[in-house]
């Protein structure tokens, strides 16, 4: 939600109260004072995270979002979260967990993405997301989504190589056993042999 959205909303229910004097002032510092301490909290966050708003646009990114996804805050900030990068970020299952987040007011954790990124080429992203909400139906505190994802590319391809040597071991522990196997039938055969021999 845009401030000046927002701050017209909080005007209307300051409004009402002939108590207030100044509606304006008091929507922007209720929102000055949200908004910074939500952003103050992202932006101290070491994996990259996006706040979008209900229509799931950006509000705000932080420092390592920009850093890992090398793009700029024009390129980012007012825009459909799917739209960022070319797209990139229109993945239809992730629609889906995004589209319900605010209507149930639920969450996900553990969403993997695994693809390739313009500048930075393929990345796998575990992606979680929750809604934010102060007060139901308050117009000094929208709803938000926060989506924080973390990197685990280097960790897959770690696991990656162990699962692959892991495999290449036991390929090369069933050939042996079996050759050993075969090396003790044919002993068994010559032993067989010198003692009939010697019979």
């Amino acid at each position: 939600m845009k401030k000046k959205t927002l701050i017209k909303k909080i005007k209307a229910v300051v409004a009402k109260d002939d108590s207030a004097a100044n509606g304006t002032e008091l929507a922007e510092r209720i929102w000055a004072e949200s908004w910074t301490y939500i952003k103050t909290i992202v932006d101290t966050v070491h994996e990259p995270f996006l706040i979008l708003n209900k229509k799931l646009c950006v509000m705000a990114a932080n420092e390592s979002f920009y850093r890992t996804f090398q793009v700029e805050e024009k390129d980012t900030e007012n825009k459909l979260v799917y739209k960022l990068g070319n797209g990139q970020w229109s993945i239809p299952s992730l629609k889906k967990l995004l589209e319900e987040i605010l209507p149930k007011q639920t969450f996900f954790k553990g969403f993997e993405v695994d693809h390739k990124f313009p500048f930075i080429g393929r990345k796998i992203m575990i992606l979680n997301a929750r809604q934010i909400h102060f007060k139901e139906n308050s117009p000094s505190s929208p709803p938000i989504i926060l989506l924080a994802m973390e990197d685990v590319t280097e960790m897959m391809s770690v696991a990656k190589k162990l699962a692959d040597h892991t495999n290449h071991f036991e390929d090369k522990f069933m050939m042996q056993t079996k050759q050993l196997h075969l090396n003790i039938k044919k002993m068994e055969k010559e032993i067989n042999e010198l003692k009939k021999s010697n019979s």
